[in-house]
């Protein structure tokens, strides 16, 4: 049986997650790089993190790293980015993408205090043109010395604390974001408690 103090920390947690802001990785085949990012996501507040790949076995999760933060988002898995994103746009999600191209502005200049999907591509390809062709924008992280990107969970670190402080700012945090059921059915879940 949970204790009082689990029960809650959880209720607490999930107070905060932010159902409205998902992370979206396309092609990420490094396994420290996605961990890296999974205990980011949680951290952050983030609930849904989509995995694009054809081959998701290949990527497997190093808990040394992640700190089996898995546990505490909802992993979903998509074979094409067609099958992730399109339902997201539908449902009213604006698709950021993070790209090197020219027209790419600032990720400061992002309104996260709505719907939002931020796609981040592979380490070595990037986004794939299938990616970018649902992205509503594009954005970049400033670059000032000789390298032209980030590591991958660097960049979404840095993004997704941006995010989260304006959501923070806007009172998002301060409100629990997730409606009544789904709160109950992801409480139970934490603290391992059979379903009704």
């Amino acid at each position: 049986m949970p204790t009082p103090e689990r029960i809650a920390k959880v209720t607490r947690v999930l107070s905060s997650r932010q159902p409205d802001l998902r992370i979206v990785l396309e092609g990420v085949t490094i396994a420290h790089n996605a961990s890296a990012v999974i205990r980011t996501c949680d951290a952050a507040g983030i609930l849904h993190l989509d995995l694009v790949s054809p081959n998701p076995e290949l990527l497997r999760f190093n808990e040394a790293i992640s700190t089996r933060a898995d546990k505490w988002l909802e992993i979903a898995v998509h074979p094409t980015p067609a099958e992730c994103l399109g339902p997201l746009k539908k449902a009213g999600f604006e698709i950021v993408a993070t790209h090197l191209q020219k027209d790419a502005v600032l990720y400061t200049n992002v309104d996260f205090a709505k719907p939002i999907a931020l796609v981040f591509g592979s380490e070595a390809e990037g986004i794939s043109d299938a990616a970018l062709a649902f992205a509503d924008k594009v954005v970049r992280i400033p670059m000032l010395g000789m390298v032209q990107s980030l590591n991958l969970s660097v960049s979404v670190a840095v993004i997704l604390y941006e995010a989260l402080r304006q959501r923070t700012a806007k009172g998002y945090i301060d409100k629990a974001q997730l409606p009544a059921e789904e709160f109950e059915r992801l409480k139970k879940k934490w603290l391992n408690l059979p379903p009704e």
